[in-house]
């Protein structure tokens, strides 16, 4: 007995009205802006016909205030698992188009399942975050839903990758679910995210101010710190997330996606000692560094617009794949403020969950002194790079390239704070501060009382490099490996990296840590 062709024809009649979402003239209106849909964003994340729906003839039930007679194709939300370069992903995507994507019981109920799917599974999860808010009608469903998805967000927190792509807008509770999630790119069009918009602030404060000031990208990217990537539109966007994947295990009991050298490079690079100046006191640009350690000069800067003054990001050193924090010297002279701090703390976490070595590259005069940098908490957030890097059990392999002062030293991860290897440049200076300020402390009134004050000052700053300062000192002391030739660094860290692949550091048990907030 065949099926009744009713039957089937019935079905892709509801298939047709789910996936048409709010309808082609909606559609068309995104188009018209560059924009995609839920859908099609999926379809662009995924490799072909790998994407499986999960919950598509879920919808709202009656008995909502002024919700009864509406359809919600699919309740404003696509939810399901597919590849993305072979590897398994769970993804959620809010239809702006279906009740301008707000959030009710059963959009939430949707959310969460693909949540504990992910968890369960031990997969990434990537979700673009496009959506008018909470769905008032709903009322007190919609704000528990709110909290079903934060509550999961913990959950998965350190277990697996979370990506958020903000692509439309983001407004109230809502932000707090990226905001829990290890990544958040953000796109340039049409993207924005706040907790109370320009109206409420002035009515609230009676200051006027504009939705660019407040959640555009480029406020999230470069002030706020929010936001860890920007990209063009909903494309570049895409583009990023299945790069940020190609560095991220799938979950924290995978390694990640190495890919080895079969033949290690042991040759020095010449090219790398023509990066440093001659004058100490010039700035060295550190990314110019970074591109000559990772592979084919690839690595992908994470809050690269915030913090300037120092870099994070990811690369691969002969196939192994690294996280790199390196202060830059070209920005407030590479000191750590309190952005920076908090940049990095963050950044050397997300590394140590997913089990990806850290490259540290120093050269660093200090804390940056202020009194805006004491009264905004200078000391805890200092702090939070010290329990960062002390508890990572990841590798740590360290490179003192120039200056390494005070306690910006041990808070760029020295031997003391659980480094594994510490290479210094024969251009380091290890100390308690820099030369000029050790002699105004040391020899106040010797270079003001010769005859050549100037040249006496370039003498006592010459002999207190070599003789306090000097990296040779430092590894008699054992508090460096070794000694190396700038050239030398690639090589060094691709050796190293390798030794150090199966290190296994056990921690006393508990529930977790008290670390400075």
């Amino acid at each position: 007995m065949s099926l009744d062709r009713r039957l089937l024809d019935g079905l892709r009649e509801r298939r047709a009205k789910v996936r048409a979402g709010g309808g082609a003239e909606k559609l068309a209106a995104r188009r018209d802006k560059g924009l995609m849909s839920a859908r099609e964003r999926i379809e662009a994340l995924c490799q072909p016909h790998t994407f499986q729906e999960s919950g598509a003839h879920a919808e709202h039930g009656t008995g909502h205030f002024g919700s009864a007679a509406k359809a919600m194709p699919a309740d404003g939300v696509v939810v399901g698992t597919g590849y993305v370069d072979g590897r398994l992903v769970a993804m959620v995507s809010q239809d702006f188009t279906v009740a301008a994507g707000t959030l009710g019981k059963v959009h939430a109920m949707k959310i969460v399942e693909v949540m504990r799917l992910a968890k369960k599974l031990g997969i990434p999860l990537i979700a673009f975050k496009d959506s008018g808010g909470a769905r008032i009608q709903e009322g007190v469903d919609a704000l528990s839903g709110y909290g079903r998805v934060f509550y999961n967000n913990v959950l998965l927190s350190g277990v697996v990758p979370q990506i958020a792509i903000i692509a439309g807008p983001c407004a109230g509770g809502a932000a707090y679910s990226p905001a829990l999630m290890d990544f958040i790119i953000m796109t340039e069009t049409e993207a924005r995210m706040f907790i109370t918009g320009p109206e409420v602030i002035k009515a609230v404060t009676g200051r006027k101010t504009s939705m660019e000031e407040i959640g555009s990208a480029a406020m999230h990217a470069g002030v706020s710190g929010n936001v860890h990537l920007v990209a063009r539109d909903d494309r570049h966007a895409i583009a990023l997330a299945q790069e940020l994947l190609d560095y991220l295990p799938s979950n924290n009991t995978e390694d990640p996606p190495h890919r080895p050298s079969a033949d290690l490079a042991l040759e020095p690079d010449a090219e790398m000692d023509a990066l440093i100046p001659r004058d100490p006191g010039e700035p060295m640009d550190t990314r110019a560094v970074i591109d000559r350690l990772v592979d084919g000069g690839r690595f992908l800067e994470i809050h690269g617009g915030w913090a300037g003054n120092l870099i994070v990001g990811f690369g691969r050193i002969e196939g192994i794949v690294v996280g790199i924090v390196a202060n830059q010297p070209q920005v407030k002279a590479g000191a750590l403020d309190i952005d920076a701090s908090d940049k990095a703390s963050r950044f050397v976490r997300t590394c140590n969950i997913f089990n990806i070595p850290l490259v540290t590259l120093v050269d660093v005069p200090g804390f940056l002194p202020g009194v805006e940098q004491e009264r905004g908490g200078i000391i805890r957030h200092g702090a939070k790079m010290l329990y960062a890097y002390a508890a990572a059990t990841v590798p740590k392999l360290t490179v003192i390239l120039r200056k390494a002062y005070g306690g910006a030293y041990l808070a760029m991860c020295a031997l003391e704070m659980g480094a594994d290897f510490v290479y210094a440049w024969p251009t380091a200076e290890i100390a308690v501060m820099g030369a000029e300020g050790a002699i105004k402390v040391l020899h106040r009134k010797e270079p003001k009382e010769a005859e050549d004050p100037a040249a006496r000052a370039a003498e006592l700053a010459a002999d207190y490099r070599r003789e306090v300062a000097s990296p040779y000192l430092s590894a008699s002391h054992g508090y460096i490996t070794d000694v190396i030739e700038p050239a030398e660094t690639r090589w060094m860290l691709a050796l190293s990296l390798r030794k150090t692949l199966t290190k296994r550091e056990l921690r006393p048990p508990k529930k977790h840590g008290n670390n400075p907030m």
